[in-house]
């Protein structure tokens, strides 16, 4: 507990005590009432403080107001009727602080739990420079300097190994428990512990682009997106709040003048107004404005957990409705991983045909330009290629050696006018020509990932109708990923631009409560993230522009996390609807009860902080 909560139970005890000694003890009469309103000053003085800060800034109907209202109220009837019965309003006040003081630690706790999850922000980095180490800010830390990171410290900052090979612990980052191993030349990402050897690493990027950063910066602001259960909260309190204040004053003026107007009875405004109290209390709404927000903050919280990083309640709200999945081939389903498996020339030797596509690929991240790399296993001289420029969706031409050479896709053959052979099964085929000419075609095989298939299966037993595969590769090896999956739709050639025409024509069909994702990693899959329902990214390979665009980011890249990711937020939006419906028709039952004169002011505490402790604690199942 923290200081201030430490507080609260103290006078929550004392308060308590002092309840029990003016219920037992037969005290003067006028001794009772300063012992009473003492006690009920001592416990809710900081409602009362709310209550008249909230009408002085004209927010007049808050919780705080019903509580102040409603007990002031009752201290007022007991001092009209000298019955000294001050104790309804001492207990309603105690009761209504035992409910807060559990709010607070259970939001606490939820935050410590994300907190502890989250906490990878690093303290500081090790930059070498000229052999010396020199502990700074990791904000202090330019692109491409040299950091040594020790066994048991964390990596500050994205980048490659350049030294040294060890175990890294990625489970605050990936929700995974065993570690992965590095070596020279592969890239790191912050947040990671290093379990195992000394490890040096060229930085990437600078901190505040590097990894730790935007999942921080994530998980910090995903609150602030909210869904549409929460503005439905929100709405109804504003009008719920005015709504029951009004009831209330009715109730404690519209019988009274019947009765004594109409049907010639003692008015009894005490009973009335009495009841207009309870009524009141029963009214707090705060089971539902607490228990909602935190039900979305827990299962943010549990998601990020496994993993599975959702940028807003929003979205989370989005997951749960999802029933139709499109995903990209090329590192989302397959490993993205490629190799050469053949090279097939026209009229010159493979080992010059796979120099020219490797001097035209050099300067490209794709994947597949960095398998023609790994066959060449030489170092390109760029000094020999001009006039390089990319097609997006096609491929690369270049002038290389004053030659035109272009290698890409079977389209990029068809844009500029060569006859291409056909390379139809599982393998990718990159084709090759040289000042117009085809000059032969190199085969590149992929595989898929080893979850891709528990994945599709997955989904389909979660209720997901419609599982679609859009990817800019050959239609052959689409195809046979497509039936290896059991996918219901695969369409293949696409350009990023395709992919956009094709998701909306998936929009058009789907049902009106009905919601479709994309899951992608590259840059060219921005636009198609933008654009789907909900946008989920591949988080460790996937490009900057990808998670960017991307709603929710899956950090580990492995697509069965995407099938995690449906079951919580499923299970988080359950939790709301429960924590709605019964906190709605409890208070409305009591209501009623209050209205007739059946319910007391034990059955109103019962009604708001009973039902606000169970709501809260039913909103804590998120977390697991």
């Amino acid at each position: 507990m923290n200081k201030k909560q430490k507080r609260m139970l103290t006078r929550i005890v004392i308060t308590a005590i002092m309840a029990v000694l003016l219920n037992v003890i037969c005290w003067h009469p006028v001794l009772n009432a300063v012992l009473s309103l003492l006690t009920y000053l001592l416990i809710g003085y900081d409602i009362l403080r709310k209550a008249g800060r909230g009408i002085l800034a004209g927010r007049i109907f808050s919780e705080s107001f019903l509580m102040a209202a409603a007990t002031l109220g009752t201290v007022a009837l007991a001092v009209y009727s000298r019955s000294g019965e001050y104790l309804e309003a001492i207990a309603v006040m105690l009761f209504f602080q035992i409910g807060e003081l559990f709010e607070s630690y259970a939001v606490g706790k939820s935050r410590r739990s994300i907190s502890q999850l989250m906490d990878i922000r690093p303290d500081y980095a090790r930059i070498e420079t000229d052999g010396v180490l020199t502990q700074v800010d990791p904000e202090e830390v330019a692109v491409g300097s040299i950091l040594v990171v020790q066994p048991g410290e964390r990596i500050p900052i994205d980048g490659v190994v350049i030294e040294g090979s060890a175990s890294l612990n990625t489970g605050a980052l990936t929700g995974e428990s065993l570690p992965r191993d590095v070596a020279v030349g592969d890239d790191v990402i912050s947040g990671c512990i290093n379990l195992t050897g000394v490890l040096k690493l060229r930085t990437t990027k600078s901190f505040g682009e590097s990894t730790v950063s935007k999942i921080l910066d994530l998980v910090e602001n995903a609150s602030s997106r909210k869904s549409k259960s929460e503005n439905f909260i929100a709405k109804f309190a504003r009008v719920y709040t005015p709504a029951v204040c009004c009831s209330a004053l009715v109730l404690a003026l519209l019988p009274p003048v019947v009765r004594w107007l109409f049907l010639e009875l003692p008015p009894d405004f005490a009973t009335w107004v009495y009841r207009a109290l309870t009524f009141l209390v029963i009214s707090c709404p705060c089971a539902l404005v607490i228990s909602i927000p935190l039900s979305f903050f827990a299962g943010i919280g549990g998601a990020s957990r496994a993993g599975v990083l959702i940028k807003g309640s929003n979205y989370l709200e989005t997951l749960a409705k999802v029933k139709t999945v499109v995903f990209d081939k090329t590192g989302t389903l397959t490993k993205g991983v490629f190799e050469v498996i053949g090279i097939y020339p026209e009229q010159m030797q493979p080992q010059q045909l796979l120099e020219l596509a490797a001097c035209v690929e050099a300067v490209s991240s794709h994947p597949i330009a960095k398998s023609i790399l790994s066959a060449y296993g030489q170092e390109v001289d760029r000094s020999r290629v001009a006039e390089l420029q990319e097609i997006s969706g096609y491929g690369m031409v270049a002038k290389v050696d004053g030659k035109a050479v272009a290698v890409g896709s079977s389209k990029l053959m068809e844009k500029i006018g060569v006859d291409r052979k056909v390379c139809a099964d599982m393998a990718a085929a990159v084709h090759i020509a040289v000042d117009g000419t085809y000059a032969g075609y190199i085969r590149i095989s992929d595989s898929l990932k080893p979850t891709a298939h528990e994945t599709i299966e997955g989904l389909k037993k979660a209720g997901i109708r419609k599982t679609v595969m859009l990817t800019g590769d050959a239609d052959g090896a689409a195809q046979t990923v497509g039936a290896a999956l059991g996918l219901d739709e695969v369409h293949s050639q696409l350009l990023p631009a395709d992919k956009v025409a094709a998701v909306e024509r998936l929009l058009e069909g789907r049902g009106n409560n009905d919601r479709l994702a994309f899951v992608g990693d590259g840059i060219n899959d921005a636009p198609v993230l933008a654009r789907a329902d909900i946008g989920i990214a591949m988080g460790a390979m996937g490009s900057d522009a990808a998670i960017e665009a991307a709603d929710v980011v899956l950090m580990d890249d492995d697509p069965v996390k995407l099938l995690q990711g449906i079951r919580i937020s499923r299970k988080c939006i359950s939790i709301v609807y429960q924590n709605i419906i019964f906190a709605l028709a409890v208070k409305f039952a009591c209501l009623a009860l209050g209205a007739a004169g059946i319910a007391n002011m034990w059955l109103a505490i019962f009604a708001d902080v009973g039902v606000m402790v169970l709501a809260v604690l039913n909103a804590i199942r998120a977390l697991k």
